[in-house]
C-alpha cells in the first residue's frame, strides 16, 4: 500500500513538475500568451459586434407625393426605428430607381396623393416600397422591419389593418405575438454566446497543438523521451495547463458577454463551467491529435482551420441552421462537439435550461471526448515510442 502511495505521489511531482514549465513558457513566449490571453477579448469584442444578423441604418429615398402632416408622421415612424436613414428625397421615379439602382439607397418609399385624406377618411391607402434585392437575406430583413413599423404606424393613425403594403391584404385581425427567450430579438443574444463557444474552441485547440509541436521544432521532446518520465506523466502535465488556461479564458469570455455585449444569463454560470469542462476535453483532445500529425506550427495552424475550425462553424449552427441542411450533413453534424456546446451555452443563456434539459448534449460531449482524448493519447504515446 506504502508503495503505491509513493507511486502515487511521485507521479504527482513529476505531473505537477512538468505543468510548471508549461506555465512558465507560456508566460516567457510573448506569442502564446497573447494567444491565450489577448486574444479571446479581441475576438469576442470583433465577432461580438460583426457576427450579427440585425440591420440598422439602411439608407431609404423617399418620394413624397402627399406632402401632409400624415405622409410626414409616417417618414418619422421609419427613421425613428433605428432601421432606416432618410437620406434622399425625390420627386421623380426615375431619380428613386437612380438611387437604389447606384447602390446609394437600399429601400424607396413611395407615398401617393392623398395618402393623409384616404387614411382619415377610413379608406385603405396604399404605399409603395422598394428593396435591393441582391442581397436576399438584407432585403427580407428590411421587408420584416417595413411591415412592422407600417403597421404600428396604422394601429396609432387609424384603425387596425388600414394602412399597407403594396399587395398586402389588409384586415381586421389583430395579432398579438409572444417572443420567449429573446423578447427584443436581438440577434447578438443569440450569436454572442455562439462566439463564446467558437473563441474557446479556437485558443483551447490552437494552444495545445502549437505548444506540442514547438517542442518538437526545438528538439525538447526528445529530450522528455529520454528522461524518466511516464508516457501518461508528460501527456498530462502538457494538458493540464491548458485546462486551466481554458477554464480561464471561459470566465473572461463570458464576462464580456454579460457585462460588455448585455447578453441575458438566465441560467446557471456555475452549470455552465462545469459543462464548458466536458467541451475543453474534446478540443484539448483534438489539439493533441493534430500535434501528432504536424511536423510544424504552421502545418498545425493550416490542419486547425481546413480540417476542424471551418468544417465546424459550417456544421455546428454557428452561422446556417442545421434543419436547413441535407439530411447525409444533419447526419454529420452530431459528430461535431461544437454542435453540442452551442446548445448548451444559448440554452444557458437565454432559456435558462438545466442539467434536466440538457443532460443529452453532456452526455454526447462526454462520449465525444472521452473518444476523441483516447484516439489523441493513443497517437501521441505511438509518437513518443
Amino acid at each position: 500500500m506504502r508503495s503505491l502511495a509513493q507511486h502515487l505521489a511521485a507521479s504527482a511531482g513529476t505531473i505537477a513538475m512538468i505543468v510548471r514549465k508549461e506555465l512558465l513558457q507560456v508566460r516567457q513566449d510573448k506569442r502564446m500568451l497573447g494567444i491565450s490571453l489577448v486574444a479571446p477579448i479581441l475576438q469576442v469584442l470583433v465577432l461580438g459586434y460583426t457576427a450579427t444578423t440585425d440591420i440598422k441604418y439602411s439608407v431609404m429615398v423617399v418620394r413624397d407625393e402627399d406632402r401632409t402632416a400624415e405622409s410626414r408622421d409616417l417618414i418619422r415612424e421609419f427613421t425613428t426605428s433605428g432601421y432606416f436613414v432618410h437620406e434622399y428625397s425625390v420627386d421623380r421615379d426615375a431619380d428613386l430607381d437612380r438611387r437604389i439602382e447606384q447602390g446609394d439607397a437600399s429601400v424607396g418609399l413611395v407615398i401617393p396623393r392623398n395618402f393623409g385624406r384616404d387614411l382619415m377618411a377610413g379608406s385603405s391607402p396604399q404605399l409603395q416600397m422598394i428593396f435591393d434585392g441582391s442581397d436576399a437575406n438584407t432585403a427580407n430583413i428590411l421587408l420584416n422591419y417595413a411591415t412592422q413599423i407600417v403597421a404600428a404606424y396604422a394601429a396609432g393613425a387609424a384603425r387596425p389593418g388600414q394602412v399597407r403594403l403594396q399587395g398586402m391584404a389588409s384586415g381586421v385581425i389583430i395579432p398579438e405575438p409572444r417572443v420567449w427567450f429573446n423578447p427584443d430579438l436581438k440577434s447578438s443574444n443569440f450569436m454572442v454566446p455562439g462566439v463564446v463557444a467558437l473563441v474557446l474552441m479556437i485558443i483551447t485547440m490552437t494552444l495545445t497543438s502549437l505548444a506540442i509541436v514547438k517542442e518538437k521544432e526545438i528538439g525538447t521532446l526528445e529530450q522528455l523521451l529520454v528522461s524518466p518520465i511516464r508516457p501518461y506523466e508528460l501527456i498530462l502535465g502538457k494538458l493540464i495547463p491548458f485546462v486551466l488556461i481554458g477554464f480561464v479564458d471561459v470566465v473572461v469570455v463570458l464576462a464580456l458577454a454579460r457585462y460588455w455585449f448585455k447578453v441575458p444569463t438566465v441560467g446557471s454560470l456555475p452549470l455552465l463551467l462545469g459543462l464548458s469542462g466536458l467541451f475543453i476535453l474534446t478540443t484539448l483532445g483534438l489539439g493533441l491529435f493534430i500535434s501528432t500529425v504536424a511536423k510544424s506550427q504552421q502545418q498545425a495552424m493550416l490542419i486547425a482551420q481546413f480540417f476542424f475550425f471551418m468544417p465546424f462553424i459550417y456544421l455546428s449552427g454557428f452561422a446556417f441552421p442545421i434543419a436547413n441542411m441535407p439530411k447525409i450533413v444533419q447526419y454529420a453534424t452530431y459528430l461535431i462537439p461544437l454542435r453540442y456546446f452551442l446548445e448548451i451555452v444559448r440554452g444557458v443563456f437565454l432559456k435558462g435550461a438545466g442539467i434536466a434539459e440538457l443532460w443529452p448534449q453532456a452526455l454526447a460531449l462526454f462520449a465525444l471526448g472521452v473518444a476523441i482524448l483516447s484516439l489523441a493519447v493513443a497517437r501521441f504515446r505511438e509518437t513518443l515510442e
